[in-house]
């Protein structure tokens, strides 16, 4: 009993009683950079003399600098530079300081008073406009602090006085950048004490006449600097400018040229007089006649800048313009004097002497001619000085001149045609080339006579390829007078076809426009020209000749019409949006298009195969509306696209795909798996193939690669084992979502009711559940979400190319030895391609060789020329080699256009660099996609390397 009580009691007291363990929350770690203001600090001590210190400071100058670290680091710069008497030093020290005011986040109105203040101990002139640099830096970054940019003019207008030309110079670059008409200036008068109140264009201008002429420049620059930025210079300016015209020093007239044409653009029709006598004339003409004065300036370089100001003078009078072209002075521009002013001169004089006075009649002073000139006589004829200068440039310069001034007076025009046509004989080929571009834009107002085609054809012997094609380009588009002049032109093109085979897709264009611009004077040289006899049948031309082929082709091209493409015919009425031109047909086209879009809207609305059929036929519709309309044929195909990718996500999303066992439905699961890689692989071609997307339409292209992501991932889960890579391919499709919403956070409101708005209201229970019921919500939000309305923007252009040579057409094959190399010449046009000396490449495809393998060649930069606007020219050759072959083999040969995608997050955090250029601080870009989309049709070329002989 007593062994069992004990028992009892031990039991009793024996109870353990567990405390729940609390989890100690775990310290957290923060990481903190070394203070960048104490390691220059120490680095500073440890210098012994002033060239330790400058080495310290550059090795400082490589490192970047947080924006929170930068009022530290110049604190530490200041304390040592009113320590530092080496000059070098101090001047890198105030270098820096300017540095570290342009980093982002920090603002520098904080150090404006130390900058002063150092600014007014300093005695050297080095280390003084080294400080004004700062300070203009300052300036710059606080736009919106007018305390800081008035103490900075007051600063600019004390300094304007020293003695050094480069502190006078950085003062009036602070006027220019700084200065403003409401702030009146006060400016200390030299050596007096006084001080008067001033407005900043009379500073300015006081400086015009600076015995130092980098200051003379300066003064000159900082005017036109107030002029950029809205500023309106005072009319009074312009005779100071127009003396500056005959300064000695070729960089103050080359900047007062640039100023006397700011005024004349001001002040047009303001009468200003002439020189020495009564007479006044506009201002803009007064300019104009200056300026063709400095045409024949001693600089080269003034008479560039003279010569390419001169084309953009549009209001000067006609006979002032007409006036360049003729080197002696027109009557027009002579002072007349009056009949009445005749009469008393003839009155004045006598009819006869009296004999009274000594030498009463001897004639009077000869007048000088320049007092009485409306136009200063080196004005004359300053597009013939321009024209025959010995410098290239300034020949250029006047060329493209001469341009500008006649596309907008066509009587100019005619005038000028002389001159340009007889530019086309210079020896140097880049003038050749731009006469020949500029009589093609004049075009519209010319008409060429018979001796002047006679000259412009003589350039189709030149041996440059871009000149010849050039001219060929300027005949489809320029007006002869006779029927002679085509005769002409024909036998011209056909020696030009003899002598250079590879030009013949370029002359048979040009034969083909210059016959339908002048078919009244074709139609008598028809009989000759097709060797027709009125009652003798005349042989059959030759069926391989191709130039026969073309003609067949270009005169049957539109009968019969073209074909109907196949299954049943539009639904929506495109039979009303033919191919003929004119503004109506394009406008209907358009509302075609808009209305097709409109439509397919509604697609969610019915049922799976309804839809689909809706889809499918509006595709096709726009497909046809593309090949009627060619100026809608980038909009249409871009349409087109994009509702494919829907119709295949359509497809891929079935009912009957999603409600059967993974291994019944193995079939429909490949098929929607290529399904989803054909999407994502037409997002690139709509993102890349096509110029003029604004970034609502990008949006839109990102939203349906989202969707085909999201299809592979459910695909993925659905036929693979293993919950690693399934984990994997979820969390980087997660940062898709994400960076989708960074990228386009401001197009959001747009995509309402879209699959991307419904996974960025779930994106807290995305980003903590498990992969199968992410795979499972993606599931259920793609077949719930609908289609996403298409909107276009203005203009949407294709980029497209094609082949010109080889053609394809030969069987004769490419024979050489093999082991060595063969060059294929290759030419192409290019339409829309943006960049395409880093985009477009020349691919050798897998047909080439019979072992499977293909090439892809970068052309050279060289290779590309730009004929006209969105328009490029691929000449280039492709090399080629390989192993001896029993029988000759296909070359297939084909142009893509290469691109790269990445997050625009990296392209963003480029532009947030810090004070310095160095990116070592910076995050690592995100890997970037690259592919390549053909965009050409290819060709295929015979070609046998044969065994080397022995």
């Amino acid at each position: 009993m007593a062994a069992h009580l004990k028992k009892r009691v031990y039991e009793e007291f024996s109870k353990v009683v567990q405390i729940p363990h609390e989890e100690v929350p775990a310290k957290k770690l923060r990481l903190s950079k070394p203070s960048k203001s104490a390691a220059l600090h120490v680095d500073l001590c440890k210098a012994t003399n002033s060239t330790d210190a400058l080495q310290y400071l550059l090795q400082f100058a490589r490192k970047p600098v947080e924006a929170e670290s930068v009022e530290g680091v110049v604190r530490i710069l200041l304390e040592h530079y009113y320590k530092e008497t080496d000059n070098s030093v101090r001047l890198k020290i105030a270098s820096l300081l300017g540095l570290l005011s342009k980093t982002q986040g920090f603002s520098p109105d904080c150090i404006v008073d130390d900058v002063i203040s150092t600014l007014n101990n300093e005695k050297s002139h080095q280390v003084l406009v080294q400080l004004l640099d700062t300070l203009l830096v300052i300036g710059t970054q606080l736009p919106e602090n007018p305390a800081v940019r008035q103490r900075l003019i007051e600063v600019a207008c004390k300094h304007l006085s020293d003695t050094y030309f480069g502190v006078r110079i950085k003062c009036l670059q602070l006027l220019g950048c700084l200065g403003t008409v409401d702030a009146p200036l006060t400016k200390d008068n030299e050596g007096q004490g006084m001080s008067t109140v001033r407005d900043v264009q009379n500073v300015i201008s006081d400086y015009f006449g600076d015995q130092d002429p980098r200051v003379r420049t300066a003064a000159i620059k900082a005017m036109l600097q107030l002029h950029e930025r809205g500023m309106k210079i005072h009319q009074i300016i312009y005779d100071q400018a127009c003396r500056l015209l005959s300064d000695d020093y070729e960089q103050v007239r080359s900047a007062a040229v640039q100023m006397v044409w700011v005024l004349s653009q001001l002040y047009p029709e303001s009468i200003v007089p002439i020189p020495s006598s009564n007479e006044e004339i506009r201002l803009v003409d007064d300019s104009f006649g200056k300026i063709s004065h400095m045409v024949s300036d001693g600089s080269w370089m003034v008479r560039v800048q003279a010569a390419k100001t001169l084309g953009s003078m549009l209001q000067v009078s006609p006979h002032f313009l007409e006036q360049t072209l003729d080197k002696k002075l027109m009557s027009d521009l002579r002072r007349k004097r009056t009949a009445h002013e005749r009469a008393k001169e003839l009155y004045t004089s006598g009819e006869f002497s009296s004999g009274r006075k000594w030498a009463d009649d001897a004639p009077k002073e000869k007048v000088d001619t320049n007092a009485v000139n409306l136009i200063a006589s080196g004005a004359c004829g300053a597009f013939v000085h321009g024209l025959e200068d010995e410098m290239y440039e300034v020949r250029i310069a006047a060329v493209e001149a001469l341009c500008l001034l006649a596309r907008s007076s066509p009587s100019f025009a005619e005038k000028c045609l002389d001159f340009l046509v007889d530019m086309f004989n210079d020896e140097i080929e880049e003038v050749r080339l731009q006469s020949i571009h500029v009589l093609r834009e004049i075009s519209t107002h010319i008409t060429l006579r018979e001796d002047q085609l006679d000259t412009v054809l003589a350039v189709l012997e030149d041996s440059s390829r871009d000149i010849r094609e050039a001219l060929h380009e300027l005949l489809c588009y320029t007006n002869v007078s006779t029927k002679e002049c085509i005769q002409l032109a024909l036998l011209e093109l056909l020696k030009n076809l003899n002598k250079y085979p590879t030009d013949r897709n370029s002359v048979w264009k040009c034969l083909k426009f210059l016959g339908s611009r002048h078919p009244t004077l074709v139609l008598p040289l028809v009989p000759e020209l097709l060797s027709t006899h009125p009652y003798f049948d005349t042989p059959e031309p030759d069926m391989d000749d191709p130039a026969k082929m073309y003609w067949l082709w270009d005169a049957h091209c539109n009968w019969p019409p073209s074909p109907q493409l196949p299954g049943r015919k539009p639904l929506y009425g495109l039979d009303s949006v033919d191919s003929g031109g004119g503004s109506g047909s394009v406008e209907a086209a358009h509302l075609f298009l808009q209305q097709s879009l409109n439509r397919v809207s509604t697609v969610q609305n019915l049922e799976a195969p309804g839809a689909q059929d809706l889809l499918d036929f509006t595709i096709r519709d726009l497909q046809r509306l593309g090949q009627l309309q060619p100026e809608l044929a980038g909009a249409a195909d871009f349409s087109a696209t994009y509702l494919r990718c829907q119709l295949l996500l359509m497809k891929a999303l079935q009912e009957k795909l999603w409600n059967m066992a993974v291994p019944l439905c193995l079939k429909q699961n490949a098929t929607a798996t290529a399904a989803a890689r054909q999407i994502l692989e037409e997002t690139y071609k709509l993102e890349f193939l096509y110029s003029g997307l604004e970034s609502r339409q990008v949006a839109t292209i990102h939203h349906v690669r989202l969707q085909a992501k999201a299809l592979q991932l459910v695909l993925t889960a659905r036929t693979r084992r293993g919950l690693e890579p399934l984990i994997g391919s979820c969390e980087k499709f997660l940062q898709d979502v994400e960076s989708f919403q960074r990228l386009f956070l401001t197009e959001l409101p747009h995509l309402q009711d879209s699959f991307v708005e419904k996974l960025l209201e779930l994106m807290p229970r995305l980003s903590s559940c498990k992969p199968a019921e992410l795979v499972k919500i993606l599931q259920t939000t793609l077949r719930q979400s609908g289609l996403l309305q298409l909107r276009l923007p203005e203009q949407i252009h294709r980029a497209t190319a094609t082949i010109i040579e080889p053609t394809g057409e030969s069987d004769n094959p490419l024979r050489f030895t093999s082991g060595l190399v063969v060059a294929l010449d290759l030419d192409a046009t290019l339409e829309h391609v943006q960049d395409p000396q880093n985009t477009v490449k020349v691919q050798v495809s897998e047909l080439l060789y019979p072992d499977g393998q293909s090439h892809v060649i970068q052309p050279r930069p060289g290779d590309f020329r730009k004929p006209g606007p969105h328009r490029h020219r691929l000449i280039t050759q492709v090399y080629l080699s390989h192993t001896a072959w029993t029988e000759p083999c296909q070359v297939e040969v084909r142009l893509l256009l290469a691109y790269s995608s990445s997050s625009s997050s990296s392209s963003s955090s480029s532009s947030k660099a810090g004070w310095s250029d160095s990116t070592d601080s910076l995050p690592p870009p995100e890997a970037a996609i690259e592919g390549t989309i053909p965009f050409s049709k290819s060709v295929k070329v015979f070609i046998m390397p044969k065994p080397a002989r022995r």
